[in-house]
């Protein structure tokens, strides 16, 4: 069977679990600590990740609570976005920005030029980047440091290797490791990070992600 992947809102996620089986009939379902399985009479199946893990339990007497429950519960959750000259950290609670701060810092884009003058401009790109990656620790240490006791999370996006760049800064070694021991949460796909940006990141990392597999339907 083909299989897809698509992003459920936890507000979402009981009408279109109820949908599911509407589309492929009665369900039964196996509740793990990663990852909920729910297969339908027709074969279809939906691995649902459990976002935020492990689901603790899901001992309840409708399906899906245990999940629906988890999935919705208000969490406290630190992001930090950085790309090259770019950089946004803030602190949700559930979907609420409680704090935040964003900046930029000027990093000259690649050149042509060749020589000498290119060697001049490798070393004065690179140390923009440095100073912008240190920039963003400053920010991270500022805005979330204060708040890491009582964290359920770490979400990052943007560029990867930046973002490993800056948590490498040894007064965030308490975010990294969090970080590290986030299971099951997206590193975000985002734009120049802005205000509007960071305030939009709930939406993806609050989400449910479901690999879909149905039945082929004959023509």
């Amino acid at each position: 069977m083909p299989e897809r992947v698509l992003t459920v809102s936890p507000e979402r996620l009981d009408g279109w679990l109820a949908g599911f089986a509407q589309r492929h009939g009665a369900t039964t379902h196996r509740a793990g600590p990663d990852v909920v399985v729910v297969e339908a009479a027709d074969g279809a199946v939906a691995s649902c990740a459990v976002p935020f893990p492990p689901l603790e339990n899901d001992d309840t007497e409708q399906p899906y609570d245990g999940l629906i429950a988890h999935a919705t519960r208000e969490r406290r959750i630190a992001v930090l976005l950085v790309r090259r000259g770019g950089y946004a950290a803030g602190v949700f609670a559930g979907t609420r920005l409680v704090a935040s701060k964003v900046g930029s810092r000027h990093v000259q884009g690649r050149t042509a030029a060749g020589g000498q003058s290119q060697q001049r401009f490798a070393r004065r790109r690179e140390k923009q980047t440095r100073e912008a990656f240190e920039a963003a620790a400053d920010v991270a240490a500022r805005v979330l440091l204060p708040h890491v006791a009582g964290l359920d999370a770490v979400v990052t996006g943007g560029d990867r290797a930046a973002v490993d760049h800056v948590l490498a800064d040894r007064r965030l070694t308490a975010l990294a490791t969090l970080r590290d021991r986030t299971r099951n949460a997206p590193h975000l796909a985002v734009p120049d990070p802005k205000l509007a940006v960071l305030e939009a990141t709930p939406a993806t990392f609050r989400a449910v992600r479901i690999t879909l597999s149905e039945p082929d339907v004959a023509p």
